[in-house]
């Protein structure tokens, strides 16, 4: 579920003080307060970060073009959350309008105790906050609802009665949460059902992925009494991905050379955990992209996982897709074999796809197009 378009964005939350600042901050290399009290943050900050992707790296190291473009995600850093937001307590409904207006959320829990670091609930307990949030977020939604279905009852039964069937979806959502206390993003949903719901813009409804902040000892260990917990209230709420990560560990790394991190690897036994972030809220957007390569530039085009070739091309211009012939697709790792277009070719590996084709993650596309076409229906308008 979510809104259609490519240029999505993914909010970080968490309660103050959780370190949703600091990733935010180590993300974008931008320089954000994260101060040790709450609402340090009031409004959000918005950057995007490059997707790390090593097939691009490959492409780009292959062509030595004079233009690079990766993917990007779009990251905002929003306020933090504190039980009662739904009523307006902290920052209330500023909080949570910033939330309906990205596609998904990254969902920041701190598991370790810092005397230096407050807690807004006065003591630690990962799985209360999880809870404090997952609870404020259904509260919204049951009050949005009962507004929106009281509406729509008067329009479907008065005014226009082709909305019957978009009222009865809207009440099933209704009870779904207000009733079973459920979260939109794990119903069961026919592809109907979703089209409404996606007009709603509801915050239960958006992907989430559970960023679990632990201290450096706990974080180099790789154990801590609280992960297992979480765990299990995930799996127990819709078994959404979770990501371990230390924020002064990433820190470290941001400021290190390719060597020195290579080497605090070695020693360490670790990795820095922001390209598994930054990958795993990209494609939890449901979001792919395809290559375009050569001497001139080595591009990555972001679309929606399931898209077809006549659309992708339209990503680039939408002459490309009035006009669309065919794409011509060579898989990146058959590229990469074959180490270039003419012996892809001489192996089969290059083929031509019509209208209906759906693009895959990685593909290394050229698309050939009538560019008359395009004019001819410029024109027309």
């Amino acid at each position: 579920m979510g809104r259609p378009g490519n240029h999505l964005k993914i909010g970080i939350v968490g309660l103050p003080n959780d370190g949703k600042s600091t990733l935010f901050s180590i993300l974008t290399k931008m320089n954000v307060p994260a101060e040790n009290f709450p609402f340090c943050t009031i409004d959000p900050n918005e950057s995007r970060v490059a997707v790390p992707d090593e097939r691009f790296e490959w492409l780009c190291e292959h062509w030595k073009p004079l233009s690079k473009v990766p993917a990007y995600l779009e990251v905002i850093d929003i306020a933090g959350l504190v039980r009662g937001a739904a009523e307006g307590q902290g920052l209330g409904n500023a909080f949570l309008s910033h939330i309906k207006a990205v596609d998904g959320i990254y969902h920041v829990i701190r598991i370790f105790e810092d005397v230096e670091i407050t807690h807004v609930e006065g003591a630690l307990d990962p799985i209360r906050d999880l809870e404090i949030i997952s609870n404020e977020l259904l509260l919204k939604d049951i009050e949005y609802l009962e507004k929106a279905v009281a509406s729509m009852e008067k329009i479907a039964t008065k005014v226009d009665k082709t909305k019957k069937a978009e009222f009865e979806i809207m009440k099933k959502v209704q009870d779904w949460v207000a009733v079973q206390k459920k979260q939109v993003r794990h119903g069961d949903w026919k592809p109907s059902e979703v089209e409404v719901i996606n007009t709603l813009f509801l915050l239960t409804a958006k992907p989430v992925i559970f960023l679990v902040n632990m201290s450096e000892l706990d974080y180099l260990k790789k154990k801590s009494k609280w992960l297992p917990k979480i765990k299990q209230w995930v799996d127990e709420h819709g078994g959404e991905p979770i990501i371990p990560f230390c924020a002064k560990i990433e820190g470290q790394f941001a400021e290190m050379t390719p060597e020195q991190s290579e080497q605090f690897t070695k020693e360490k036994g670790v990795t820095a955990s922001l390209p598994k972030i930054v990958r795993t809220g990209y494609h939890h957007l449901e979001l792919i992209y395809f290559f375009t390569a050569g001497k001139d530039e080595v591009r990555c085009w972001t679309i929606r996982n399931g898209t077809k070739a006549p659309q992708a091309a339209g990503v680039i211009h939408t002459d490309f897709e009035r006009g669309f012939i065919c794409a011509e697709v060579m898989k990146f790792e058959d590229y990469k074999e074959a180490g270039s277009e003419g012996a892809a070719k001489a192996a089969g590996k290059y083929l031509q796809q019509g209208k209906n084709y759906t693009v895959v993650d990685g593909d290394i596309i050229f698309f050939k197009f009538n560019a008359g076409a395009g004019l001819a229906a410029a024109k027309k308008k």
